[in-house]
């Protein structure tokens, strides 16, 4: 689990691809790796990768990870190439204070940056989902403005949406836009999406107790239908 605050920006210094997947090294990490061992997970904009190797010393701390067929597919991981920076964040501790959202680091999907505009300070970035697939349905259910959505690893709050263009907006104030990789990006990029689990499970705790699932929740939505029923005079009390 992770929190979506950006711990230390990496720079990948080696990437090694084969048949089964990639394999990055990123260095410069030397920060996020006083307590590693061979096993951990790390984010790497945005995506759990597991730690293969390490050495917290040479090249500023470097450490390895593997990239399956299926990361490289939905992330944009498989675009990066030497001298590249991607943001970091340790696996969430138990003692830590929690100031982003719940961020699994499993990446949903890409969208692309559509356009960038500053605002004093700040920056608005928009970005656009792809067109929904009978294999990918849209993410546009668990997007709403004022919500949460991971970007990149980043936690960030949504400032728009537009479900008919499949598109959405999120301010980056100064201090984040020195902090992550996103600003650096330029109109056109690939940039990593995970939206809300909550609102996953919400959707499927309700898609179950509609279609016959039972259970309490069942119930629930059954005497909110009744009220409004009643309310509106359609059915006697």
């Amino acid at each position: 689990m992770f929190t979506g605050l950006i711990e230390h920006l990496g720079s990948v210094v080696d990437v090694v691809h084969d048949a089964g997947g990639c394999t990055l090294t990123i260095a410069d990490s030397a920060p996020i790796l006083t307590d590693c061992h061979v096993g951990d997970s790390i984010a790497v904009n945005g995506a759990c990768l597991t730690v293969i190797e390490f050495d917290k010393e040479e090249k500023g701390g470097w450490f390895k990870v593997w990239l399956a067929n299926e990361t490289l597919d939905r992330t944009d991981l498989g675009e990066r190439k030497v001298g590249d920076q991607v943001n970091l964040e340790r696996a969430m501790g138990a003692h830590v204070r929690f100031g982003g959202h719940f961020v699994q680091a499993h990446v949903d999907t890409t969208a692309t940056i559509v356009d960038k505009k500053p605002d004093g300070d700040s920056l608005r970035i928009m970005f656009q989902l792809p067109e929904p697939t009978p294999e990918r349905p849209s993410l546009l259910p668990y997007l709403i403005p004022k919500g949460y959505v991971a970007i990149d690893g980043t936690s960030l709050t949504l400032t728009s949406v537009d479900d008919a263009h499949r598109t959405f907006g999120v301010m980056l104030i100064k201090h984040t836009q020195e902090k992550i990789t996103l600003p650096k990006k330029p109109v056109g990029s690939k940039v990593n999406i995970e939206v809300d689990m909550v609102g996953k499970f919400v959707e499927k705790s309700v898609q179950a107790a509609l279609s016959g699932g039972g259970g309490p929740l069942r119930s629930v939505v059954e005497k909110v239908i009744e009220d409004v029923l009643i309310k509106k005079g359609l059915v006697q009390q």
